[in-house]
């Protein structure tokens, strides 16, 4: 999964041609470590449909703060520069396929 930050966001994620799952971490968070490799599954098997990337919350406090996320793990789906789904805790693989049916 490639990672994301404040300064190319709006090119990798808004400017997108396919929607973007942003997953939205921090490396002291232990239910985003629970989600990343459900994730990277995800990515492999999908990813010609729905691409997802990572954003450091540490490093990057300036979309999540534009975005409003107030906990991690937060993922948002992104589809012509508007946030349309929002993910919020860590899930098994079917309870987040489930909920990204509609893109992949």
């Amino acid at each position: 999964m490639k990672a994301v930050t404040d300064a190319d966001f709006a090119s990798e994620v808004l400017e997108s041609d396919k929607p973007v799952l942003v997953d939205f971490w921090a490396e002291w968070c232990g239910p985003c470590r629970m989600v990343a490799p459900i994730l990277e599954e995800i990515s492999k098997e999908h990813g010609d449909k729905l691409q997802i990337v990572k954003l450091n919350i540490d490093e990057n406090p300036q979309v999540p703060q534009q975005y409003g996320v107030m906990q991690i793990p937060t993922m948002n789906v992104y589809k012509g520069g508007e946030v349309v789904k929002q993910i919020m805790g860590a899930k098994p693989k079917a309870a987040l396929l489930r909920d990204l049916a509609e893109f992949i």
